[in-house]
């Protein structure tokens, strides 16, 4: 029997398990020295077939913990472009927003609705003990203002991850936040006035349009792409109705999306043209789960419009609320801005992320995170697949904390979460990510949870729940 026909037998046989749900999605395969071993072949065999049970998608390598189950069965179908109507009126569903986050701190509900990872995928132990130490080697213990600008070794630390995309920042270029929110809340009010307009993805974060229409400004929703996110041709249509835009480019709230890098230039080229500012919400880029970083628009910005921001709250601490802005051609008025509203950020959390940062720890930290994650996002997408409804619509993101879900266009998922929160789970209904009438049938569930037998279980029966509503 030759190589080329033990390789693919052997490639062929884990590929029917595979299909008949023997291995399931997120599952780790038996190592490259295993399945050598009980085939009687050699390592270099069991390597070709893995790579062709790889090639055909079957499974994915991950760094240092071998290959795991990726396969998506053909029954999976992927939620369409969507088609947000174009125009200003609608409102957002506050009192929904209200009612979801109000068992935030309720520990005997399920929260696939809650998009930060769970405690015990942080490294909570080790950022105590630099908080110690930080206490000791600040000056006043951490209890003294910080320079409006924010913690400089911080600063340095974050400029020095922008390696990965050729970002090209120095501390000098940069301003701590509190926070994401901040960040995007500072850029908003120095580049913005009630009444502009302002072009989003849609579904977009609730929180962005809290933010946009508390400050009097009207939002235009754009068609997205769960794939590829906001579709370059639809913002080209708009661009002389808008005043700024504010998108997720990599693994967008809530869809999961990604936008390719032709799309980033170009986007970053057509508004830099008519000197429309860009507001960057970098905060998923760091949790990918391919080979590399996605560049943010900001690797693509020649003229300072593009305001990146970012933040630790999704992969380190939450609580801490330690963000960042690289404000471009706006620094010295967003530091002004954040001199008058805020004096300065909290010292000490500043330090204890600076010192947490060094050393490659939050690399280490990162590339745990990401596997872990990864792992779970294809556990979520095979459990759903088994146990919601044929016609569910779904798509499995390469980062991110996100799965966007569409139901049967008879669902409700606002009533689907309150029938849902009488066993314990809470979910996000689509409503909450638009100020239009839309996206009723869809969800968004956040798979930041370690995965578990539990976890399962919930899933199950929240797609009991959803066929008996249908």
């Amino acid at each position: 029997m030759t190589k080329e026909i033990l390789y693919l037998k052997i490639a062929k046989a884990i590929a029917w398990q595979i299909k008949k749900g023997v291995w399931k999605a997120g599952e780790k395969l038996p190592s490259l020295r295993t399945i050598s071993h009980e085939n009687g072949v050699s390592l270099n065999t069991a390597i070709q077939a893995y790579y062709e049970l790889e090639k055909e998608g079957f499974i994915i390598a991950c760094p240092k913990s071998g290959y795991i189950v990726n396969y998506k069965p053909l029954r999976q179908s992927v939620p369409e472009t969507t088609q947000p109507p174009v125009r200003f009126a609608g409102e957002e569903d506050e009192d929904l927003i209200t009612e979801v986050y109000s068992s935030i701190e309720d520990m005997s509900v399920t929260r696939f609705s809650l998009g930060v990872p769970e405690d015990v995928l942080l490294p909570i132990a080790k950022i105590n003990k630099e908080l110690t130490k930080a206490m000791y080697s600040l000056p006043g213990n951490g209890t003294r203002y910080e320079d409006p600008q924010g913690n400089s070794r911080l600063r340095k630390d974050i400029a020095r991850f922008t390696y990965n995309w050729n970002g090209n920042l120095t501390e000098d270029d940069l301003v701590t936040t509190t926070g994401i929110t901040n960040a995007i809340s500072l850029a908003l009010s120095v580049i913005a006035q009630k009444g502009d307009t302002i072009a989003v993805e849609s579904p977009v974060y609730f929180g962005i349009l809290q933010l946009a229409t508390s400050m009097g400004l009207r939002v235009l929703e754009l068609p997205t792409n769960p794939v590829t996110g906001i579709d370059p041709d639809a913002l080209k249509k708009v661009l002389p109705q808008i005043d700024l835009c504010l998108l997720i480019s990599n693994f967008s709230n809530p869809m999961g999306s990604c936008m390719p890098d032709e799309h980033k230039k170009a986007i970053v080229n057509m508004l830099a043209e008519r000197d429309i500012p860009l507001i960057e919400d970098d905060l998923y880029g760091d949790v990918f789960f391919g080979a590399s970083r996605p560049k943010p628009c900001k690797a693509f910005d020649e003229k300072g419009l593009v305001i990146w921001c970012g933040s630790f709250s999704k992969t380190l601490v939450p609580g801490y609320r330690v963000g960042w802005v690289a404000p471009g051609k706006f620094k010295n008025a967003i530091i002004r801005r954040k001199h008058i509203h805020q004096i300065s950020t909290p010292t000490l959390n500043q330090e204890v992320i600076a010192r947490f940062l060094e050393n490659d720890r939050y690399e280490n930290h990162l590339r745990k995170l990401r596997h872990e994650l990864h792992t779970n996002s294809l556990h979520f997408a095979q459990s759903i697949r088994d146990y919601f409804p044929e016609d569910t619509k779904l798509i499995t993101p390469q980062g991110g904390f996100m799965l966007w879900v569409e139901l049967n266009r008879k669902a409700d998922t606002t009533e689907l979460y309150r029938k849902a929160m009488q066993q314990k789970i809470s979910i996000a209904p689509g409503r909450m990510f638009t100020l239009q009438d839309q996206y009723r049938n869809c969800m968004r569930l956040s798979y930041g949870q370690r995965w578990c037998p539990f976890i399962e279980e919930r899933l199950m029966l929240l797609g009991d729940i959803i066929k008996k509503s249908l």
